[in-house]
């Protein structure tokens, strides 16, 4: 039996292949996607990493898991999509349910903020940021008709908001006050 390899080279003709029959070129607007929402795992991963408040790595862990279901969802042709059907209303209102449980615990800033309070809360204003990015990429396949599923969207609308919320939390817990975009003089 020869050794397994970590690589197929079933890309080298730049396609990749769905969830489903057929390939697509690498740069298809649904590879985009996904690749972006792979970028906000990865940054949510970083920011795990990086943050002290207890709440926050549970959170995320559950919401990186969450995305890799997003992202089969994604990649999955149409006849395929029912399949990997996974977010739905319940995860959104999850979201929302873990935002409003830390929202009693911080201050929401009157302006605009400075990430680089702390080093977690940084990783996590990047990680909203490459939320938003995938947001936009998975809007226009909602838009476009390839993907049906509109609590994807939503899912990631408020995961930024949650990434906001955990930010705030990060300098919190560390007894940082958060900087902000406009100096009070």
């Amino acid at each position: 039996m020869p050794p397994m390899t970590f690589y197929t080279a079933k890309g080298d003709d730049g396609t990749t292949g769905l969830l489903g029959e057929g390939r697509v070129p690498k740069y298809h607007d649904r590879m985009e996607a996904i690749g972006a929402l792979d970028e906000a795992s990865a940054a949510l991963g970083l920011a795990r990493a990086q943050c002290s408040a207890p709440q926050t790595s549970p959170i995320l862990i559950e919401v990186q898991r969450d995305l890799y279901k997003l992202m089969a969802e994604v990649a999955a042709t149409p006849e395929n999509a029912k399949r990997f059907h996974f977010i739905d209303e319940t995860r959104v209102k999850w979201l929302e349910q873990q935002t409003d449980e830390l929202s009693a615990i911080v201050e929401m800033p009157k302006q605009f903020i400075l990430p680089g309070d702390t080093l977690g809360g940084a990783a996590l204003s990047l990680a909203r940021a490459v939320v938003r990015r995938a947001e936009r990429r998975v809007v226009s396949l909602f838009d476009d008709e390839e993907v049906i599923n509109a609590d994807l969207q939503r899912y990631l609308n408020r995961l930024s908001s949650l990434c906001f919320v955990l930010e705030l939390l990060e300098n919190h817990t560390a007894g940082k006050s958060t900087s902000l975009a406009k100096e009070n003089k």
